[in-house]
Formats: C-alpha cells, structure tokens, sequence
C-alpha cells in the first residue's frame, strides 16, 4: 500500500456529488432488502395455509443462499470487468424478474426455484456497491458510506413489515411481490441518469475530484482467482463473512417466526418490535463505521481502527445469546436489536478490507469470494436451524452461536492478518 502525505490531501470539498451517490447506493440496498424479506414475513401466513414444514422452509432459505454464493462469485468479477453501473443495472434486472415471479408459486418447492434468480441478482448489491464507494470515496470516509449504505439493509427491514401486511391484507400476497417489485423500476431510471465515474460526472467540482484522488491507486489489471486465493488478506477476508453473515440471514429469515411462536404476534403485528430492531440496527451501521473513520482521522493505524470497531461491536452482540428466556417481547427486541446493531458495525467494518488492501481491479473479486464464503456459511446455518427447531423446537441454540459467532471472527481475521497488511502477491503488471 502507498503511504500518503497527510498534509497532501486536501480537506474535505465544498461538492457533494459523492454523497448522493451514496444515497442511491443506499437506496438500492433498501431494495434489495424488501425484496428477499417479502417472503419472512409472509412466511407464518403461507405455512399456515399451505401446509409447510420447518424443513421446507429451511430448504427455501437453503437454495437461496446457495445461489447468493454462487451469485457472488459471478458478479465480483464481472463488477470488475464492466464497472459499477452496468453491473449494478444486470442484477436488479435479474432479481427483480426473480422477485415478481414468487407471486406464481405456493409450495415451497416453488419458492425455491422462484429465490434463484433473485438470490442471483441480489448477489450483485454489494460487490457493485463496494466498487462504487472504492470509485467515489478515499478511505478515510469510506467505512462511513459503506457505514451509511449497509444501513439501507436495516431500512428495508424496517419498511418490509410495514408495507407487506398492508398490502396482503387488502390485495392478497400475490400482490405483496409485484407491487414491491415496481419500485425497482424508479431506481434503475435514477442510476441511468445520474451514475457515472468521478472524473466523468457533469456536476463534480474539481475540488471533489482531487479529493477523491489524492490517495493515490492503480486503475488498469486483472486478477484472476487463483492469485487472490494466494492472498491470506482475501482468507481472513471469507473467514470474517464465513461466521458472521449466517447470522445476520438468521435474523433476517426466521425472526417473525420467532416472535409468532415465542409471542404469538401475528401478520398485524410483526412490524412494530421488527421496526424496533432495525431502527437500532441502522444506528450500529452507521456508528460502526464512523468510529473506524474517526480513529483513522486522528492518525490511528488501519490495523487498530478496524479492529477496534470490530471488537467493540461483537461485544454489543453477546447479550443476544439470552433473548430465548427474556420475559417479554420488548426485552427479546432490545437484545436481538443490539445484536443486528453489532453485525451491522461489524460488517461495515469488515467489509472496508477489499477496497483497504487490494487494488481497486482486485477488490470485486475479492468482496465475491468473501460473498460466496459467507453463503456457504448461511447453508450451514439454514439446514441446522430448521433441525433445531423441528428436533429441539426452540431458539436456545441458534441465540447460543450467534452470540459468540462475532468474537470467534474478529480472532479469526487477527490471527490471519495480525498487521492488516495490504496484499503483495498482486500488481497490475503480474496480473
């Protein structure tokens, strides 16, 4: 990595066209949230009516993020090769297709056929997202608008359960997958027009533009995935996403479960403690990565500032490992919602290390080895909660693990990449 001069980069400019990129980016998240929740919040609905077992379910959950992972790796390097914008217009095209096609299915073996392509499509978010933020921001704000972006997450969640029972109750389900999929449509017009490369922008003011460029980066290579396997930096990287995102799908996927057998809440009621949640959680995203930035801005290493966010927020998850015996409902939602505030921070966190220590050319493929090691570790996850619950029958277990599962990462990444070091192995001219 190239050491900069501090005193060469200039202070933060009067142009705010970064910014509103960051606001379609996080747009684009809420999207992509709303769209893979429409399902979790119907789920009681339509085991209900039609007959599914919690295996089946899982299954659902399963295919999903099988394809997610596989996804990943396809998109990661296709992001590489054509760049943001187009990546990002072929997977919301792809997702939204698969999205609306749920509403022609009823079994769960449906489901999971109709989940591919959307986890297909989704699978693109964040490597498009990242590539996005490493072309726009340098690395002291980036962990704040990955930070900011990532909190659109908790914003679909929060806007799901709002929406969906409203929907339902006065159209059908069917009618809770088209209509939320047309607001896909509004956003691929605004990216369209709006997206493009800083030095390319219409409404950037040369201040931005030497702003964003005064760390400087290489622009021309390829990396294939053998030379980025070479790297330890891309391991603690997958390791990292391997135990943490299976237990962020975990809560995406079976909390209104939860509270439908834990509390009885029904379709009517599910959004006021899963708004709760996600409103805390949106405030971890965001702190998360600005503590990392501000300890980044006083001069504290990378190395120190990452880790110590990180460590900081798998200590806020800990408490979650109790929510089975809190007793009420508004106890579990402030345990379960500083837990997703820590994932949240964490992952914010984490998710900085492509863009941190790889070049700009390597880093998609990286953030989708890192997706698909995250998938293959939500698979696990899937199958061993629907076993828990069909053999134990209660969610001891699943808060047990995901409790210590962000401790047990944040060892993992340090004993991989102790110093934080940037990769060596790749340049441009090898690649």
């Amino acid at each position: 990595m190239i050491a900069v001069d501090k005193s060469l980069i200039p202070p933060p400019p009067k142009g705010k066209v970064r910014w509103i990129i960051c606001a379609l980016l996080f747009a684009a998240v809420v999207l992509s949230y709303v769209d893979r929740l429409v399902l979790s919040v119907l789920k009681p609905t339509l085991q209900q009516e039609y007959g599914w077992s919690e295996s089946g379910y899982g299954d659902v959950v399963f295919w999903f993020q099988a394809a997610y992972g596989i996804g990943f790796l396809f998109f990661g390097r296709l992001i590489d090769r054509v760049g943001a914008k187009l990546g990002y217009l072929l997977a919301m095209a792809v997702w939204t297709a698969g999205h609306m096609a749920h509403a022609l299915v009823t079994t769960t073996t449906g489901f999971a056929l109709a989940r591919i392509p959307l986890a297909l499509g989704e699978s693109g978010t964040y490597p498009a997202a990242l590539a996005a933020a490493a072309e726009w921001f340098p690395k002291r704000e980036r962990a704040l608008a990955i930070g900011i972006f990532n909190a659109g997450a908790n914003v679909g969640a929060i806007v799901t359960p709002l929406i969906v029972p409203l929907i339902t109750l006065a159209m059908g389900w069917q009618s809770a997958f088209i209509i939320t999929g047309l607001f896909n449509l509004i956003w691929i017009g605004a990216w369209i027009a709006f997206y493009r490369r800083p030095r390319e922008h219409p409404s950037i003011t040369r201040e931005e533009i030497a702003y964003i460029e005064a760390e400087p980066f290489e622009t021309e290579g390829k990396a294939s995935f053998r030379q980025v396997l070479a790297c330890r930096q891309a391991w603690a990287y997958m390791a990292g996403r391997f135990l943490i995102d299976p237990i962020w799908w975990t809560f995406l996927f079976w909390l209104p479960d939860f509270f439908s057998k834990r509390y009885a809440v029904d379709l009517k009621g599910f959004g006021p403690p899963l708004i709760a949640i996600y409103i805390i959680a949106d405030v971890g995203s965001i702190l998360g990565g600005w503590y990392s930035s501000r300890l980044l801005g006083r001069g504290i290493s990378a190395n120190r500032a990452r880790k110590t966010a990180m460590l900081a927020c798998a200590l806020v998850v800990t408490p979650v490992t109790f929510a089975m015996y809190a007793p009420s409902i508004w106890i579990a939602v402030a345990l379960i919602g500083l837990a997703c505030a820590g994932h949240q921070g964490f992952s914010s966190n984490l998710f900085s290390m492509p863009a941190d220590l790889f070049p700009r050319w390597a880093a998609g493929t990286v953030v989708g080895l890192g997706g698909f090691a995250g998938a293959a570790g939500g698979m696990l996850m899937s199958k061993y909660a629907g076993y828990v619950l069909e053999t134990v029958g209660t969610y001891t277990p699943i808060f047990i693990v995901s409790g210590s599962a962000y401790l047990v990462a944040l060892l993992v990444v340090h004993l991989i990449n102790p110093h934080y070091a940037p990769a060596t192995k790749l340049s441009a001219r090898q690649a």
